[in-house]
């Protein structure tokens, strides 16, 4: 009389919960790294309710010091206009967006907005939402 058990026990693994998990992992990173700001310099910006709807090209930064950034690399004064015609020479509609410190006195905003002007290109003042 020979008894056997009709309980067998499986020795593989199944990894379909797994690779849930490490998909759900990977979905929520790459939507919380797109919602960091690519600004790597910090700046007191001035609060507005506006929200920008132009699409960025070029990014300056001017820092409390007085110190001019383009797209995080640090450029003299003088050749600003000459360094964004570098980088914009063939885009078809231009747009600069312009970080600033609230301590910045504004003949430098204005300095910038007037390069922005000579050369027709479309310039947004970056803004920290209220």
């Amino acid at each position: 009389m020979g008894l056997r058990s009709r309980n067998k026990v499986s020795a593989n693994f199944n990894m379909s919960s797994m690779t849930d998990i490490v998909f759900l992992l990977l979905i929520f990173f790459m939507l919380t790294s797109t919602l960091v700001s690519p600004n790597a310099l910090k700046l007191l910006l001035p609060s507005s309710k506006a929200k920008t709807l132009e699409k960025q090209t070029i990014s300056i930064s001017i820092t409390k010091d007085i110190d001019f950034y383009i797209n995080e690399n640090k450029v003299i004064a003088a050749s600003i206009e000459q360094e964004l015609k570098l980088l914009i020479n063939n885009e078809k509609e231009p747009a600069i967006i312009l970080h600033t410190d609230k301590t910045v006195a504004i003949e430098h905003v204005v300095k910038i907005m007037d390069i922005a002007y000579r050369n027709k290109y479309k310039i947004v003042l970056a803004t920290s939402p209220n």
